[in-house]
């Protein structure tokens, strides 16, 4: 598959938190459908940088990024949203004040009442967990519940590249596998899921690709398996 057919393609990103200052510097990464693609590298080379820039936290000072060819390059995050990419972040991902179930109803704004209650009702299904304490506050929840209530609330919307920044950070072991086993079961399913992780050895372990950043640039980059 050429560049210009892949899902997601970013290419010579170039971007930061100042236009004078920027953090990337000409960061190159793509995504296939049903893809798990991870991102790894040392503290401070700009990996969750890069996935913000994708997601639109981050403006782009330069370079392209074509998401089923069609730039989308600075559209807000909600836009992206409605467009087929969600974004779950790595800290303030979900209300803890609210119930699951009103995380979920919130995930679904945007959607016909009919249409958003059959989603929950899927999602349901897909992780009972959450069905069996739907009426239970978020901020309650253990840390790899509340992240599979992220990713969940995520896919609401069905979309078709899921971005994820540091997923795993500060859960236990067990919670992490439980996380990264609704990653490939995403990828299984056909959705393109880009990963920003600090734990370089399970993130490559349930990868098909991997790049590595340091410095805000790419380093290496190729199958999961030759970068273990």
């Amino acid at each position: 598959m050429s560049s210009a057919n892949h899902l997601l393609n970013a290419k010579d990103v170039v971007a930061g938190y100042a236009p004078d200052l920027p953090i990337l510097h000409k960061v190159s990464v793509s995504v296939d459908a049903g893809e798990v693609v991870s991102i790894i590298g040392p503290n401070g080379a700009g990996k969750s940088t890069f996935i913000k820039a994708i997601a639109g936290l981050v403006e782009v000072n330069a370079g392209q990024i074509f998401f089923y060819g069609r730039s989308i390059l600075n559209i807000p995050t909600h836009k992206l949203a409605l467009s087929g990419v969600a974004f779950v972040p790595q800290t303030g991902n979900v209300f803890s004040s609210l119930t699951i179930k009103e995380n979920l109803i919130l995930g679904s704004v945007g959607l016909t009442k009919k249409k958003a209650g059959e989603r929950i009702e899927a999602i349901y299904k897909k992780y009972p967990i959450l069905n069996e304490r739907s009426h239970q506050r978020a901020g309650t929840l253990s840390g790899g519940q509340r992240q599979i209530l992220a990713v969940a609330r995520a896919l609401l919307t069905e979309p078709r590249l899921i971005l994820l920044d540091e997923p795993t950070a500060g859960l236990s072991p067990m919670a992490a596998k439980e996380l990264f086993e609704v990653v490939r079961m995403l990828a299984k399913k056909g959705t393109a899921v880009l990963m920003v992780e600090q734990n370089a050895k399970a993130a490559l372990s349930i990868s098909d690709r991997g790049y590595v950043l340091a410095e805000g640039k790419n380093r290496i980059d190729g199958p999961a398996k030759s970068l273990l």
